[in-house]
């Protein structure tokens, strides 16, 4: 299956809370990183979620917002993945950042040229990824 999504987080369902409309999943990747979604019940099951399932997590990357700098604000995004800017690509008028987290995984954001100048990005800065769980789509093998 291919995917317009650029971030794709590979891993198995580590918890599953079960509400009366809506579920939280939260997938482990093997480098340790923990990634939050919030699915209809329908969805969960439907789709069969259940501990210990292996599951994808998707997120496109105009859904990323980025903090630079040393994160010391809280936020209502569930999904905080703070690193270092990996990667910069300039467009005409947005950019995609990519941002490295300590064990590896790379989340890419598409944000505009204006933010980027303004937030000071560069390869080496410290930057977070957010990203709210309503914007986090999961998938299991068929």
């Amino acid at each position: 299956m291919k995917v317009s999504a650029r971030n794709v987080f590979k891993g198995t369902i580590t918890a599953l809370t079960d509400g009366a409309v809506n579920g939280e999943v939260e997938l482990t990747t093997a480098s340790g990183d923990k990634i939050v979604a919030i699915v209809t019940e329908g969805s969960v099951k439907s789709m069969g979620l259940a501990l210990g399932k292996p599951a994808l997590a998707y997120v496109k990357a105009p859904w990323v917002m980025v903090l630079a700098g040393d994160a010391n604000v809280r936020f209502s995004a569930r999904n905080q993945f703070s690193g270092k800017v990996a990667s910069l690509t300039k467009g005409s008028v947005n950019s995609e950042v990519g941002i490295e987290l300590p064990g590896g995984t790379v989340i890419h954001a598409v944000i505009t040229n204006e933010a980027v100048l303004e937030l000071g990005l560069a390869p080496g800065v410290a930057a977070t990824a957010l990203i709210k769980a309503s914007h986090v789509i999961v998938a299991v093998p068929a």
